[in-house]
């Protein structure tokens, strides 16, 4: 496999020298719309991955800082799980047509950012691995990210409302 380095995407892996990027993502709700948060609560946020493996992969995270579930109160743990709920919905509106969810917990287990938990939404279309995934082990993204995250903060609205969690 050919390898593509991106040293700009240094400070979205382990530790960096301003801390945690999803607890300054959690930390500062005034910076939303620019860090691409799809919904917010008093317990958890979602926020796009800015490196998605397909179009509209977001991530549900505790806004408090912890690396594993069993160290979470149970009552957010549980907030989580029901959030990942009705993150299908969002995603089969959005036109997905399968999902893969998934947490990565700690370094070893695969985290890209072990230090905070957070849980993968990643949809699924017939035919997102083509030719070039195939051949060329590379993926092509045939729209636009922010339209994206405008779909998806909408979706998100409507399948996360307060009221229905």
């Amino acid at each position: 496999m050919d390898r593509i380095y991106a040293p700009w995407r240094s400070k979205y892996f382990g530790s960096c020298s301003e801390g945690c990027v999803f607890c300054a993502i959690a930390n500062n709700p005034q910076d939303d719309e620019s860090n691409r948060v799809i919904y917010r609560d008093d317990i958890a946020f979602g926020v796009m991955n800015l490196y998605p493996y397909t179009p509209a992969h977001f991530m549900i995270l505790p806004l408090i800082h912890c690396d594993s579930p069993e160290k979470l109160p149970l009552e957010t743990w549980l907030h989580l799980h029901i959030l990942s709920h009705k993150a299908m919905n969002v995603l089969y509106e959005y036109g997905a047509q399968g999902v893969n969810m998934g947490l990565n917990i700690k370094k070893a287990g695969g985290a890209g950012i072990p230090e905070h938990l957070h849980i993968h939404f990643v949809p699924r279309y017939m035919g997102d691995t083509n030719f070039i995934t195939s051949i060329a082990e590379a993926r092509t993204y045939g729209m636009d990210f922010d339209s994206i995250y405008q779909k998806i903060k909408h979706l998100s609205l409507k399948h996360f409302a307060k009221e229905q969690v």
